[in-house]
C-alpha cells in the first residue's frame, strides 16, 4: 500500500473505492470476474466464427474449382469444409446470442451496484463538502460514473476485442495464403488504429465543448423555465428567448466544430476502407494471375477485407465514445471519492445518552483558512438546563451548534456529552441523541406519514398521528385530499412554510431524542399557531436540554439561561432578568428589538433601563435584529449564509 493510501482517510464503514478510474473500474469488474470472464471468452469466439467463415469458404471453392464435373461425389467430398462454414455460422450466432444475455442482465446489476456503493461513500461526507456541491450535480455524477463504467467495459469486450481478434486472424489467414497479402493487411491495420486513435484524441476536446454546451443550453432552458413568473412580472419573456438564442448560437458554434473534426475522421475511414479494398483486390488478382495463389484464396481474400471494413469503420468513432466514457468515471471519481472530512476514530463504538449534559473544552474552530471562529471556547451545559443562544450575525451561533451535530470538527479541543467526546461516539449513534428543528426545513418528495414517522421508523400510524396532533399538524392534514398518504412534493414545496415548520416538530416530537436543539422553530408560523406550538414545545423540552439559537428574544426570555455570542466569545451569561440587569451586550439587543431599531449599530436610540422592560413578554413580540436586515427575515436562506454557516435539518 502506497503514502497517498495510507493518508486517504476514510468512514470505516465506507466501501473501499479506489480514487484512479481505471483502478476504479476495475474494483467493479473483479465483483463479477467470472460473468466478464465469460462473456470475454464468448466474444472472443464469435469474432473467432465471424472470421474463420472465409476460411471455410475457401476450402469450398478450392474443391469445387479443382473439379472436374459436377457430381453429389464432388458435394460428400466436401463434407468437411461445408461442416466448418455451418458449424462457424452458428457458433457465431449462439457465442453471440449468449455473451448478450449475459450483456442484459449483468449491464443493470453492474450500474445499480456502482450507483449503490457511490451514494454509500457520499453519504460519508461532510456538511462542508455537501455545502460545496449541488445535489443535482452530484446525482448527475453517480449516474454519468455508473453508466460510464458499464460502456467502458462493454466498449472493451464487445467492440475493441473482437476488431483485435478479426484483425489478427484475418492476418494471419492472409499471410498462410500468401506473405504479401498478410503483410499488406498488417501494416494496413497497425495504420489504421494508430491513425483512428490520433484522430479521436483531436477530437475528444472538441466533442466535450460540444456536449458542454448543449448542457449548458439545457441549463439555461430550465433556468429560465424555474424563474418564467419572475420573466413575466418584469415584462422579460422576449429579452428571455433572446437570452436562450444567445446560448443556442453559442452550442451552434461549439457543434460545427465537433462536426467538422467528426467529418474528417469519417473521410479518413472511407479512405482507409477503399484502400484496403483496393489493395487487397489488386494483389489477390495479381498474385492469382501469377498462380500463386487458388480461387479459394482469391476469394477468401475479398471477404476478409470486407470483413475487416465491415468491423473497422467505426473504430475512430468507439474511441471517441470510450474516451468520452472513461471522462465521465474520472469526473465522478474525482468528484465523490475524495477523502472524508469527518469520520469516525478508531474505536468508536455507539453509545446512550443518558442525561444530557455538554462540554465545549478548550475549543477552537475556524472554517479551513478563514479567520478562525472561536478560540479557546469553553462552554459547560449541565444536563436538563434549557440554553437561549443569542447574538449578532456571525457571532459563532450556529456554529456552535453545527459543532454539537457533528458537522465539522475543532481543530482543537473537544466537544463531550454526557462526558465522552464526540469523536469517540460513532455518529448514527450520536445524532440519535440530537433532534434539531431548523428555521426551513426540508422535507422527503414522500407522503406526510413518512416524512413524520422518519423521526421513528418503527412508530405505529396512531403515535404518528399523536405526534402531528401535538404539533398542530393534524389538522390541515385531516383536510387534504389523501391525508396523511398526501405526497409534500420535493423538499415539501406543496406545502407552506408553517406547514413544513409543523411537520418537522412533529418528526423531532416523534424522535424524542434527549437533546433538543431549535434554530428559531417557529418563526414560519402565524402568531395564534406559534403560542399552541410553543406551549408544546415548553411540554417536550421538560426532561430534556435544549438549546435554542434566537433570533426573537422573546422566544427565549424564559428559558434557565441565555448565552450571548460576539465574534466567537461568549459576552455574557445568565438568565433573562440578570443579563437586564447587567446592562450590557444583551440588554442592548433587547432594547433594540422593543424599539423596533433594525440595525447593528450600538447606541443610535438611548436604551430603556430594567425598570421600562415588561415584566410579562407580549404573546407576539416584534422581531429580534440580530443583525438581521427585513431582507434576511423576508429570506431565510439568507440569513442562514450570512449567520455563519447553514445548519442543516437533523
Amino acid at each position: 500500500m502506497t503514502s497517498a493510501e495510507t493518508t486517504f482517510q476514510r468512514a470505516p464503514d465506507a466501501p473501499l473505492l479506489p480514487p484512479t478510474p481505471f483502478r476504479f473500474i476495475a474494483y467493479f469488474v473483479a465483483r463479477f470476474r467470472w460473468w466478464y470472464l465469460t462473456m470475454f471468452l464468448l466474444e472472443s469466439a464469435n469474432a473467432a466464427c465471424s472470421i474463420m467463415m472465409p476460411y471455410a469458404l475457401n476450402r469450398i471453392v478450392r474443391g469445387v474449382t479443382g473439379a472436374h464435373g459436377q457430381s453429389m461425389n464432388l458435394v460428400d467430398a466436401l463434407q468437411v469444409p461445408l461442416l466448418m462454414f455451418v458449424g462457424f455460422s452458428i457458433g457465431e450466432v449462439l457465442f453471440g446470442r449468449a455473451a448478450g444475455a449475459i450483456q442484459i442482465r449483468l449491464g443493470p446489476r453492474q450500474r445499480q451496484n456502482v450507483t449503490r456503493q457511490l451514494y454509500h461513500y457520499l453519504q460519508q461526507h461532510s456538511h462542508r463538502y455537501l455545502a460545496n456541491n449541488f445535489s443535482g450535480a452530484l446525482a448527475h455524477r453517480i449516474s454519468e460514473t455508473a453508466m460510464g463504467v458499464t460502456q467502458t467495459l462493454w466498449s472493451v469486450i464487445t467492440e475493441f476485442w473482437p476488431i483485435a481478434i478479426v484483425l489478427s486472424l484475418s492476418t494471419v489467414l492472409l499471410f498462410n495464403a500468401h506473405a504479401s497479402l498478410g503483410i499488406f493487411a498488417g501494416i494496413w491495420a497497425v495504420c489504421f488504429i494508430g491513425i483512428s486513435y490520433w484522430l479521436a484524441k483531436r477530437c475528444q476536446p472538441h466533442a466535450v465543448k460540444a456536449a458542454a454546451t448543449r448542457s449548458m443550453v439545457t441549463g439555461v432552458v430550465v433556468d429560465s423555465i424555474t424563474n418564467l413568473t419572475s420573466a413575466r412580472l418584469f415584462a422579460r419573456l422576449g429579452f428571455e428567448r433572446k437570452h436562450l438564442g444567445h446560448a443556442q448560437a453559442e452550442e451552434l458554434r461549439a457543434v460545427r466544430i465537433s462536426g467538422d473534426y467528426s467529418e474528417r475522421v469519417r473521410w479518413f475511414q472511407f479512405s482507409a476502407a477503399a484502400a484496403l479494398k483496393i489493395g487487397l483486390l489488386y494483389f489477390s488478382l495479381r498474385l492469382w494471375g501469377q498462380g500463386k495463389i487458388s480461387v479459394g484464396d482469391f476469394v477468401m481474400a475479398v471477404t476478409l477485407s470486407l470483413s475487416i471494413i465491415t468491423e473497422a469503420r467505426n473504430l475512430s468513432r468507439r474511441f471517441l465514445e470510450f474516451f468520452e466514457y472513461i471522462g465521465n468515471v474520472a469526473n465522478g471519481v474525482s468528484t465523490i471519492v475524495r477523502p472524508h472530512e469527518v469520520v469516525d476514530r478508531d474505536g468508536a463504538r455507539p453509545m446512550t445518552v443518558s442525561r444530557g449534559s455538554i462540554e465545549f473544552r478548550h475549543v477552537d474552530f475556524a472554517y479551513g483558512s478563514d479567520a478562525p471562529v472561536f478560540s479557546d471556547l469553553n462552554v459547560s451545559i449541565p444536563a436538563g438546563q434549557r440554553v437561549g443562544l443569542v447574538g449578532l450575525s456571525g457571532s459563532g451561533k450556529s456554529t456552535f451548534v453545527s459543532l454539537l451535530l457533528r458537522l465539522y470538527d475543532p481543530q482543537r479541543g473537544a466537544i463531550l456529552i454526557d462526558g465522552a467526546d464526540l469523536r469517540d461516539m460513532t455518529q448514527d449513534s450520536l445524532h440519535e441523541q440530537l433532534s434539531l428543528i431548523p428555521q426551513d426545513p426540508s422535507l422527503f418528495h414522500r407522503t406526510l406519514m413518512e416524512n413524520i414517522r422518519y423521526g421513528r421508523l418503527e412508530a405505529s400510524d396512531e403515535e404518528v398521528m399523536e405526534a402531528a396532533r401535538r404539533a398542530h399538524a393534524h389538522d390541515f392534514i385531516a383536510q387534504m385530499k389523501q391525508g396523511y398518504d398526501s405526497m409534500v412534493g420535493e423538499r415539501g414545496v406543496k406545502l407552506s412554510g408553517g406547514q413544513r415548520q409543523r411537520v418537522a416538530i412533529a418528526r423531532v416530537i416523534l424522535k424524542n431524542a434527549p437533546v433538543l436543539i431549535l434554530d428559531e422553530a417557529t418563526s414560519a408560523l402565524d402568531s395564534i399557531t406559534e403560542r399552541a406550538i410553543q406551549d408544546t414545545l415548553d411540554v417536550v423540552m421538560r426532561g430534556k436540554t435544549v438549546i435554542v439559537v434566537a433570533h426573537r428574544l422573546s422566544t427565549i426570555a424564559h428559558l434557565d439561561r441565555i448565552l450571548v455570542f460576539d465574534r466567537g466569545r461568549i459576552v455574557e451569561d445568565g438568565s433573562h432578568m440578570e443579563l437586564l440587569s447587567r446592562q450590557g451586550a444583551y440588554h442592548a439587543l433587547w432594547s433594540r428589538q422593543a424599539g423596533g431599531f433594525l440595525d447593528d449599530a450600538a447606541g443610535e436610540r438611548p436604551a430603556p433601563t430594567v425598570a421600562q422592560v415588561p415584566a410579562e413578554l407580549p404573546a407576539t413580540p416584534a422581531e429580534l435584529t440580530s443583525g438581521d436586515t427585513d431582507e434576511d427575515r423576508r429570506d431565510p436562506q439568507r440569513r442562514e449564509v450570512a449567520d455563519d454557516r447553514p445548519v442543516t435539518s437533523h
